[in-house]
């Protein structure tokens, strides 16, 4: 189910390009984008020989044809343990914190008054372990090669994510509607289960809405 090198690279720096286009309207130095921290946290995972999937908005952004914009990266590693926490402060790299479902850091900084990268590292949680073994070795970009979740583990990941009871509903919206970006794009991925899967997380969203 892998996506051609030339689709994966147009829609990626389509993406970027949105990027750049929503943190000019939001009064923000443009020119730095997510390209250079994932060329940061791909050397560091691949130095420290650290099996990682990239998920998230990013790997939307690649698998799905309708362009959208991304705040952040999001990376799965099997453990929390795997991420390389002296490589990536040794890199310029700033810890913000860990929570139940993620270690968050920021990237370093291009430039003074430009903003620095999220980078989320999540691990130990419902389908990290399957997204991290059925990663696909992708051409990003002239040099960039990273392990790209496979939309099927993205559909696991997005239901998953937007199940979480204590996620706010317009984020739990928006993993649904990334679901539903996925399955339009992959067809054979439309199997009952994840419909019936899909159809209870929504359910379950109108009840808090009705609430």
């Amino acid at each position: 189910m892998s996506t051609a090198p030339e689709t994966v690279r147009s829609r990626l720096a389509v993406g970027l390009r949105l990027d750049s286009l929503w943190a000019e309207t939001m009064g923000i130095d443009p020119s730095d984008t997510k390209e250079r921290p994932l060329r940061l946290v791909a050397d560091l995972l691949n130095q420290a020989g650290v099996s990682y999937a990239l998920i998230g908005g990013v790997a939307i952004q690649i698998r799905t044809t309708e362009p959208r914009t991304t705040l952040d990266i999001d990376v799965a590693v099997p453990l929390f343990a795997d991420v390389p926490r002296a490589a990536l402060l040794a890199a310029g790299f700033e810890h913000t914190g860990r929570h139940e479902h993620s270690d968050n850091w920021r990237a370093p900084p291009a430039g003074p008054d430009i903003p620095r990268t999220a980078v989320q590292f999540s691990a130990e949680d419902i389908g990290i372990a399957d997204a991290v073994a059925h990663a696909e070795l992708t051409d990003l970009a002239d040099g960039l090669r990273m392990r790209v979740a496979t939309p099927a583990d993205l559909i696991v990941l997005k239901l998953a994510a937007a199940a979480e009871p204590r996620r706010r509903p317009s984020k739990r919206q928006h993993d649904l509607a990334d679901v539903v970006a996925l399955m339009e794009e992959y067809p054979d991925l439309r199997t009952p289960e994840t419909l019936a899967r899909l159809r209870d997380v929504r359910l379950s969203l109108q009840a808090l809405d009705d609430g």
